[in-house]
């Protein structure tokens, strides 16, 4: 495994497993399932040392390293009003990278704006090291000198091509379609200079030809007005008969979901409304959209598109709506709709998701075809869904691999769609990539001749087959049913994960140790090294976990918020904590929840002393504590702490309206949200009090994201004894001061109101209070806590707040959990750092008039970006409170 920090190191390595002849596979985030990214052998990282994006002429065109997503590029084009033009459902996760290597497509793109029609150069790497930059002068030539047989054998193969007349219609007929089997063929027919055919047959190949260091892409216009709505049908024969008569009515998206989506959509949690109140029985629809550039506009599409809706053969009518938050939803639906599926699987069995494309005017007859070979082939509950409006359905099946009936059932059915699509005039894959596991059929597809030119490029490109072996082409009729994966039961989460990595972007250890994604892969590769009995293989994964796994992951839950079946791999890493723990650290946390106050003013006192100190001394006695006792038992002393906190003080008041919990990392960590949260609400009128046992208590996170389940309890028990008194049985709502603390106590208070001080300053304070001293600019740091509380809105309504009407409020579009984590950046600094990295480096780049703020929502989230940046971060709250002080 090589981490590659620049288009030099690939270089090297390319031209290093090109001398060896040791094979070699890129890997970046792809939205591919076909198995071309995995490696015997060699496999290098492209995706963490390339996450570069660089907006060019004011957001006409952007420049994008392979590792970036697909929404980090869009937030960075938001402000122009641009995006890309590729719009794959997955991506939140699915890298420029992997969009370019299957010329993935998405739910509006369609052929015309997908990732070949975008592109406008690159700068690629060769197997035998060749760095070329398509959009430097003269870069043709160069190209001729360098590459002199691949140059030349690219000039043949065009001659070739466009002098077979059969050769010709076959391209064109395909590539009419959205169509990844294969590679690129139509760019010899589009494009006349080597070079442009070079970067356009790079597009789709797979990482089979050469390395896309960067690209730059052509960006289209964002149409920010849209009304979007569910057509729904009786059955799915009807629903794909209809989509031409749809699209005649000029929606830019038809999504189609079969019965079984809608049923499987119906049990999220978050399921919109026009497809939770379905009475599903046989039933399919069309999620579609009008988009245009002005509300006039859209009312006018509207217009024009309602009689063509009223005569489709609807089971209701026709409902669009432009309301931001119903269309999301239905949006996110459809999105995560491969993973809520597969989610729903029996437990040891994979899900398969196919992707095939046929004439719009043939998709019924794929629907009926397909129905029909699932019930031939005794196939329960399948999944029909897709990209209507391009005749691209995805089918999703579930198998047990580890059964070799289940193994002949999958490979008479595969063979049995290949000659139904095939004899439909379509292509095997339509954006998904051919990989492995379509690669013996491309010559089904493309015939003798064209497959013959295909073998042709990639003995031009990569003479010695180093890249990527056994994707996009193979000479091995069965190596579509070798190395396909299991999936033995092992728990809960990573039984229902299927993979999707749309929690990777998301992970503050992603740059460091693991994702949650490797964390439940590395749980299921322990799962069958036990079960064949490699206990080597056991123990070297238990010692690696140990740090990569449990010490290096934060447990903030940023994994559930981006989890379409909503996993939380920090619940599964705090139990596995639990089982790590030592009889020894279980009764000191335990006592510790009993003795609370006592705890707190040691650790607020220890760090006053260690600030009075030379800055070397507490860090060198931190260290020696780290040595002997581990380094996830004694934290690292950062002299940037400063010194310990004021003990909390209660507060007594018979009318209270709310009743104030103070965390005790301000008795810990200091900070001045306590007093400015205690000052606005004398200063808006409203009364507050606290517990009369507030200096002893805690949310109860410290003890539960380390696993001390008895500490755990005995906290809680407290808490809610003390704060169903405080709040005369969960009269008054309870009104908390840190993020991660009211999620904590979200937990624990089942009942019981709790607001984060954000929600409540914001709806029972700020319309009493005055701007009295506006700031001019407020950069916000929001949590992973605000984020899975849904109270962020309120956090940057408060910092619009403090800048008054004229001043500048930005949250960095890379922004994402800082990793403090309580201790976590203490124990793990090397983590914090790691996680800050991409928001403090656009932090940077900020061009902010003196007098700016820096805020957040919790005080150990202050200090981690504190550490960052090197701006002193603080509470919202503290904020408001001098920016509403009377004059």
């Amino acid at each position: 495994m090589v981490t590659a920090r620049d288009t030099a190191a690939v270089a090297e390595v390319m031209r290093a497993c090109t001398r060896l002849r040791v094979p070699m596979t890129f890997r970046s985030g792809g939205t591919s399932l076909s198995g071309q990214a995995l490696s015997d052998s060699v496999l290098v990282d492209t995706r963490t040392g390339f996450t570069g994006v660089e907006v060019l002429d004011g957001g006409h065109r952007v420049r994008v390293q392979p590792g970036a997503t697909i929404r980090a590029v869009n937030t960075r084009l938001a402000p122009f009003g641009r995006k890309l033009g590729p719009d794959p459902a997955s991506e939140v996760a699915c890298t420029v990278g992997g969009v370019l290597a299957n010329n993935s497509s998405g739910m509006q793109c369609g052929t015309e704006l997908n990732s070949y029609h975008t592109v406008e150069s690159m700068v690629l790497v060769l197997p035998s090291g060749t760095v070329v930059d398509s959009a430097a002068p003269g870069a043709s030539r160069r190209l001729a000198e360098q590459e002199p047989e691949l140059h030349a054998g690219l000039l043949r193969l065009q001659r070739r091509v466009r002098e077979d007349p059969t050769s010709v219609a076959t391209l064109e007929r395909l590539f009419a379609l959205k169509n990844t089997m294969g590679y690129g063929l139509n760019s010899l027919l589009d494009h006349d200079d080597p070079l442009d055919v070079l970067v356009h047959l790079m597009v789709g190949s797979e990482g089979t030809l050469g390395f896309i260091a960067s690209a730059v892409f052509r960006t289209v216009e964002v149409l920010p007005h849209a009304a979007t709505g569910l057509l729904v049908f009786d059955d799915l024969a009807t629903a794909s008969s209809s989509v031409p008569d749809v699209l005649a009515t000029g929606v830019a998206t038809a999504e189609l979901l079969d019965a079984e989506s809608l049923r499987v959509a119906q049990a999220d949690p978050g399921c919109p409304a026009q497809i939770r109140r379905l009475d599903v029985r046989r039933h399919a629809a069309l999620l579609v959209e009008l988009q245009a550039d002005s509300p006039d506009a859209l009312a006018g599409l509207r217009g024009d598109a309602e009689p063509g809706l009223e005569r489709l053969p609807l089971t209701s009518l026709a409902e669009l709506t432009s309301d931001a938050g119903e269309r999301a939803s239905l949006w996110r639906t459809r999105k995560g709709l491969y993973s809520a599926v597969a989610a729903a699987r029996p437990q040891g069995s994979n899900a398969l998701l196919e992707d095939v494309a046929v004439p719009v005017d043939r998709l019924g007859e794929i629907c009926r075809g397909l129905t029909g070979l699932f019930d031939t082939h005794a196939y329960e509950a399948p999944v029909i869904f897709g990209h209507a409006r391009d005749g691209n359905l995805h089918f999703l099946l579930n198998e047990r691999f580890d059964d070799a009936a289940m193994l002949r059932r999958y490979e008479d059915f595969t063979t049995d769609m290949i000659d139904l699509v095939l004899d439909l005039g379509g292509t095997l894959k339509a954006e998904h990539g051919t990989g492995r596991i379509m690669a013996p059929f491309v010559e089904r597809q493309y015939g003798a001749e064209l497959t013959g030119v295909m073998r042709e490029l990639k003995q031009l490109a990569d003479p010695h087959g180093t890249l990527n072996p056994g994707s996009v082409l193979t000479d091995d009729p069965g190596l579509w049913l070798r190395d396909l994966k299991t999936a033995p039961v092992v728990e809960e989460e990573v039984d229902r994960c299927v993979e999707c990595g749309f929690c990777e972007p998301v992970c503050p250890s992603r740059s460091l140790t693991l994702t949650p994604r490797q964390r439940i892969v590395l749980r299921r590769e322990r799962e069958s090294a036990l079960a064949r009995g490699d206990h080597a293989l056991v123990a070297s994964l238990d010692e690696d976990y140990d740090y990569d796994g449990l010490e290096t992951c934060a447990a903030d839950g940023m994994c559930a918020t981006a989890c379409p079946v909503l996993i939380n791999t920090g619940d599964l890493v705090k139990r596995l904590r639990a089982e790590g723990s030592s009889r020894t650290a279980e009764r000191a946390w335990t006592t510790a929840a009993g003795h609370w106050g006592t705890a707190t003013r040691a650790a607020s006192a220890a760090l006053s002393v260690a600030d009075r100190l030379p800055g070397p001394v507490p860090v060198a006695l931190s260290r020696a504590g780290r040595r002997v006792a581990g380094t996830d038992a004694v934290p690292l002393y950062d002299p940037a702490l400063g010194p310990g906190g004021e003990v909390r003080r209660p507060l007594a008041d018979p009318a209270a309206e709310a009743v104030l919990f103070s965390a005790c990392v301000g008795t810990m960590f200091g900070g001045g949200v306590d007093a400015a949260l205690r000052t606005l609400a004398e200063r808006a009128g409203v009364r507050l009090r606290t517990p009369d046992d507030l200096a002893s208590l805690c949310c109860g996170t410290p003890w539960k994201s380390k696993g001390h389940h008895d500490g755990y309890q005995r906290m809680a028990s407290t808490v809610r004894e003390s704060l169903h008194r405080a709040t005369d049985g969960g009269r008054l709502p309870v009104v908390v001061d840190a993020s991660s603390c009211t999620e904590g106590l979200t937990e624990v208070l089942e009942g019981m109101t709790v607001l984060d001080a954000t929600s409540f300053v914001r709806e029972h304070l700020l319309p009493r209070l005055s701007i009295t001293s506006p700031l001019p600019a407020v950069v916000v740091h929001p949590t992973c806590s605000s984020t899975a509380l849904g109270v962020t809105d309120d956090l940057v309504a408060l910092a619009r707040a403090c800048a008054g009407e004229a001043g500048d409020v930005r949250v960095p579009g890379a922004w994402g959990c800082c990793a403090f984590a309580g201790d976590r950046g203490l124990l793990h600094p090397e983590l914090t750092a790691s996680a800050t990295a991409p928001e403090s480096a656009e932090v940077a780049t900020m061009d902010l008039p003196a007098g700016a703020a820096y805020v957040s929502g919790n005080r150990t989230c202050e200090i981690g970006m504190s550490r960052a940046t090197g701006a002193t971060y603080r509470h919202v709250v503290e904020v408001l409170e001098e920016a509403t002080r009377p004059r």
